[in-house]
């Protein structure tokens, strides 16, 4: 299937901006060839329910048209486009799974009319221009990966004027939220110095070499790899204790590589539960199918990776913890500066900025504090 944030085989593989491609394709792809990772993404029934219903309950979208299927992976959304009745469905894939996409599409006799193309979509040519275009791309946090910057390429080379983009819109959202996380990473983290204290004494009293010199390098890893990481989590509703704020709004059709490269949002949201602790932040998405202006969908569907006590995804969520706490109350005001770019070292991998000023219900103002985080 069309990979997602932690799985399935992708055919992205290009807008890294001056990335060896050899060492991207080893370091991205080999992953996504493996079908237990396919398996990991079959098993998520909001995924999997939100595309089937999607095609399925659109099928005007799909008889009699020519579809893309831009990191099709094991292949379904390949196959369920050609049972709604597709004339032909291109099916791009970059790993060596593209020879299991094979063998289910023989399997469930669509050979006729879904072709099964290995290669990057940056590198493959088609023999026409498309009507649909249908990729399950989203990352971490919907961008990391950047996946979605292989989908434009698709898009802008491949789909008719006409065409349709499924998913068709994407959000990103921001809340306050409490968690227990950040007491237990901190712990980790104090351990961890404590293990390199020991670590030293020992060095120098079996070996006779003072190797203190490296703590501060030593203490900088792991504070980023303990306390700066995002982490990924599946959220209870209860942990979410203020206004999800939205802080992008993407339209699949138009959106471009350098809108996305970079996310600048500032939101104001109030705390909603009383008595409580500001444990950090989380991040989440839905995406949606709409259709187009001209051929909105008759059943527009949803797929959401908020907190939930039943749906939980592979994505969760990403969670950006403060450390410490903060004692918050009902009606605090938090106003919050976010942004979020590709890291340097690695484009799929994320660099995200938190700032934020807290206004007691009281008129009281808290000292802003800023914080970096990584999404590895």
């Amino acid at each position: 299937m069309g990979s997602s944030g932690n799985g399935g085989g992708r055919s992205g593989g290009g807008g890294g901006g001056g990335v060896d491609k050899s060492v991207d394709f080893a370091n991205y792809f080999c992953t996504y060839g493996f079908l237990y990772h396919q398996k990991e993404m079959l098993c998520d029934r909001v995924r999997m329910d939100a595309y089937y219903n999607s095609i399925f309950e659109n099928k005007d979208h799909f008889v009699g048209k020519t579809v893309l299927d831009v990191g099709t992976g094991s292949g379904i959304l390949a196959i369920w486009s050609a049972q709604a009745g597709a004339r032909k469905v291109y099916a791009v894939e970059a790993t060596k799974m593209s020879e299991h996409a094979r063998e289910l599409v023989k399997a469930n006799n669509l050979q006729d009319v879904v072709e099964v193309i290995e290669g990057t979509i940056e590198d493959i040519t088609l023999p026409e221009k498309v009507d649909v275009i249908i990729s399950e791309w989203m990352g971490y946090f919907l961008l990391r990966e950047s996946m979605f910057d292989s989908v434009i390429v698709a898009r802008d080379r491949w789909l008719k004027p006409t065409g349709m983009m499924y998913p068709s819109h994407a959000r990103m959202f921001v809340a306050p939220i409490r968690s227990g996380l950040g007491d237990q990473k901190m712990s980790d983290f104090e351990s961890c110095m404590g293990d390199w204290s020991n670590f030293l004494k020992e060095t120098k009293t079996y070996y006779g070499v003072d190797m203190s010199v490296l703590t501060n390098s030593f203490g900088a890893e792991q504070k980023k790899y303990y306390l700066q990481t995002s982490i990924w989590n599946n959220l209870h509703p209860h942990q979410v204790i203020g206004k999800p704020c939205i802080i992008k709004e993407m339209d699949c059709l138009t959106a471009t590589v350098s809108e996305i490269r970079s996310v600048q949002a500032s939101f104001s949201s109030l705390i909603t539960e009383d008595r409580t602790r500001l444990c950090g932040f989380a991040g989440w998405f839905d995406v949606h199918f709409r259709g187009n202006k001209e051929n909105p969908a008759e059943n527009e569907v949803e797929l959401t990776t908020a907190p939930s006590m039943e749906n939980g995804t592979h994505w969760g969520q990403q969670v950006f913890l403060l450390h410490p706490s903060i004692h918050v109350r009902e009606g605090d005001e938090l106003n919050v500066s976010f942004s979020m770019d590709r890291s340097k070292e690695n484009h799929r991998l994320m660099e995200v900025e938190l700032g934020c000023e807290m206004r007691e219900a009281s008129g009281k103002q808290h000292p802003s504090f800023t914080k970096r985080f990584y999404i590895e």
